[in-house]
């Protein structure tokens, strides 16, 4: 996998020992998630689901997987084995693990969810679709898992090459969840920006004047809460209600608003960003001195002047920041 992926044909490649780390680490993705599924996919009888039963997620995961079906198809019968592979990666690192296993698990952990069946069918069918187009790539792995899926099956060499089909094709429901994931990433951002750990909760308001949006967002809020560290949300079509010090995220087609006192304690954030803003300036000082000081300029090699400049550069922004969230505070 390594060898046939990130190089173009006919060009030397340099051999590290980092991407045979990252294919055995893909590897492991792909088993623990064979794990996971297997272990759940003996809570219900997935034999009569209906495409009718999707949810909005799953049919979104599925046309995914259909467009997979025929880029990979096409690119292998075009001999461009290396861009097959890449976009096998990315799929199932990507959109299968990291957002659509992530999305289904609230509706396999509860008792009570009637969709349980459909979220553990589409599961099983984006897996065994992946396996078998990622075989001639990991051939061992692969046999391995599907095996283990099919006991009834002599080999996954034997079944059938995945096709595309124009019924797995949802490209509305595509559209609302790239809209769910839009705000996933904006919320996970303004977080790790401000340094909330997950296990602080904050409240949600989304705000739109798209009402095809806003139930979008109300019909996916168990995804909010299990991926964006929330533990209520609101969905409303004005800004009425909602603080002046809360936190904004621009997405497309609506604007999502956090509580600042949701996302931090006021005494003890303010306190940390006074002692940054003394830190920066003490850092500015001496840089400033330093660049002004014309015996360094002349002296120093210009690299070591260049290094510098890009250190002023960086806490000159780093200083911009802190003003900013400090005038948040009223400071």
């Amino acid at each position: 996998l390594t060898l046939i992926t990130g190089n173009a044909p006919g060009n030397d490649m340099r051999f590290y020992w980092e991407r045979i780390e990252a294919s055995r680490n893909f590897a492991n993705k792909i088993w623990n998630a064979s794990r996971f599924i297997m272990m759940n996919i003996e809570k219900a009888d997935i034999k009569d689901v209906k495409l009718s039963d999707l949810t909005l997620a799953d049919k979104w995961i599925m046309s995914k997987m259909n467009e997979l079906v025929k880029d990979v198809t096409e690119n292998m019968e075009k001999y461009e084995l290396g861009i097959a592979a890449d976009k096998l990666y990315n799929f199932i690192w990507e959109e299968f693990c990291d957002w659509y296993i992530e999305m289904v698990k609230p509706r396999l952990y509860s008792d009570d969810n009637n969709t349980k069946e459909a979220a553990l069918y589409t599961l099983k069918t984006v897996l065994v679709t992946s396996l078998k187009l990622l075989h001639p790539y990991m051939p061992f792995i692969t046999e391995e898992i599907f095996c283990t899926l099919h006991p009834e099956a002599e080999t996954i060499m034997l079944s059938d090459w995945p096709v595309y089909k124009e019924e797995w094709n949802f490209p509305a429901e595509e559209a609302a969840i790239e809209h769910c994931k839009d705000l996933v990433k904006g919320v996970r951002n303004v977080r790790t920006e401000m340094d909330v750990p997950p296990s602080r909760k904050a409240k949600l308001f989304i705000v739109s004047e798209d009402e095809a949006l806003r139930a979008t967002f109300d019909a996916n809020k168990e995804v909010y809460v299990n991926l964006a560290f929330t533990n209520e949300i609101v969905v409303q079509a004005d800004k009425a209600g909602i603080s002046d010090n809360a936190v904004s995220v621009v997405i497309p087609g609506a604007v999502v608003y956090l509580p600042l006192e949701d996302l931090v304690d006021f005494e003890k954030e303010k306190e940390r960003l006074v002692k940054e803003k003394e830190k920066l300036e003490k850092e500015l000082a001496r840089s400033r001195g330093m660049l002004s000081n014309e015996r360094f300029l002349s002296n120093a090699k210009p690299e070591k002047v260049q290094e510098e400049k890009d250190k002023l550069a960086k806490y000159e922004q780093m200083m911009a920041q802190v003003m900013e969230r400090l005038a948040q505070f009223g400071c």
